[in-house]
């Protein structure tokens, strides 16, 4: 069988300076915002381009802290792609702001800018874009939108470490944005994690204290805050990884290359594939009319397969919202399916893998 995602093997090049940064963190005694999490912040922050970046504890934590210390709660809407992850959502209305979701575009899966003004209100105060799968959203249409209307933009770049637009890279095209380092992530480390990224001196100061009780000075709480915060130890590791993340990101475009020139089988819709440098393909996500057959039938040939995501946010029970219909959005989460996509797969392993979608049949 083919894993889906293999994450001893991603890790094990980098297993000898992992261990050894971990020693280091144990040997210094100091496991908690300390010189780790300093220098990772530091070089993060380069590496998008920004200021500022601040770690917390995983990215729904970077998201909601975005939008608490932007000042947004009850009687606000936030604006947000209708076809992503729930954690997107849910850093909206753990505020206690009114998610207004937008169907995608159809060829990236991304919220579509032509439908956006539309939905904008008076109580509109942000749009989030969702760069999902690794896909940089259309940030020029949407950041036009935003300075015509007066809106803050926050980007969710939990999937799209390292993508770029027009030589600036995700993070650092928006007001503020959102990171994850969950394990299975480009850049990822050993358990939860997170970041936020920022040009604003005063929102990164009050982020900072947000995710550590609302403390600028220790026992000196400024706000309500929270206890969210990116520990030495998986700062150490993702200083290490992060000087192989473009490195990483090359070799993902190198399989999502190969994909997309083997794949010949007209029954299974491919990805569109856009600029190259605007997608670091965090999944590889395919369509078609009968994906639970075609799941069954790769697992049957012995390819494992995942699906981002099978219910769409407005589906979910937790929000009980059975009045929206987003016909779109519910036909791409009824069709899609995820291919192993991670820079551990061989090469025998892609030819396998296209061989069983070339041959499936409905």
């Amino acid at each position: 069988m083919i894993p889906f995602l293999n994450l001893q093997k991603v890790n094990q090049r980098y297993r000898f300076d992992i261990e050894d940064a971990i020693r280091r963190v144990l040997d210094s005694g100091r496991y908690l915002l300390d010189q780790n999490l300093e220098d990772f912040e530091r070089s993060f922050a380069d590496y998008c381009g920004t200021k500022y970046a601040v770690g917390v504890g995983c990215g729904l934590d970077a998201l909601s802290l975005i939008i608490k210390a932007f000042g947004f709660g009850p009687g606000d809407q936030i604006i947000a792609p209708a076809t992503t992850y729930i954690a997107s959502i849910l850093a909206i209305s753990r505020n206690g702001c009114e998610p207004v979701l937008i169907e995608p575009d159809i060829e990236s899966y991304n919220i579509n800018p032509d439908l956006i003004v539309e939905k904008i209100t008076p109580a509109t105060k942000a749009i989030m874009v969702v760069h999902l799968y690794g896909r940089l959203c259309r940030m020029d249409r949407i950041t036009d939108i935003a300075r015509r209307f007066g809106l803050k933009v926050i980007e969710d770049a939990c999937q799209s470490h390292g993508a770029s637009w027009n030589g600036r890279k995700a993070g650092s095209l928006g007001d503020a944005a959102a990171f994850s380092f969950y394990p299975t992530k480009n850049l990822g480390c050993l358990s939860d994690g997170g970041a936020v990224t920022t040009n604003d001196a005063s929102l990164a100061r009050k982020i900072r204290a947000l995710r550590n009780y609302g403390c600028i000075q220790k026992y000196d709480s400024e706000y309500q805050g929270v206890n969210s915060r990116l520990d030495e130890i998986q700062a150490a590791v993702l200083n290490i990884k992060l000087k192989h993340l473009d490195s990483e990101n090359s070799r993902r475009r190198q399989i999502a290359a190969f994909y997309l020139n083997s794949i010949e089988n007209r029954r299974i819709i491919l990805p569109y594939s856009s600029d190259k440098d605007s997608h670091v393909w965090h999944l590889f996500v395919v369509r078609s009319r009968n994906r639970d057959r075609l799941r069954r039938y790769l697992w049957e040939k012995g390819v494992e397969t995942l699906i981002h995501y099978p219910v769409p946010p407005h589906r979910q029970k937790a929000y009980g919202w059975d009045d929206i219909s987003l016909p779109l959005t519910e036909r791409i989460h009824d069709e899609v399916l995820s291919l192993p996509m991670n820079t551990a797969l061989e090469q025998s392993e892609l030819v396998k893998i296209v061989e069983a979608v070339n041959s499936y049949e409905e």
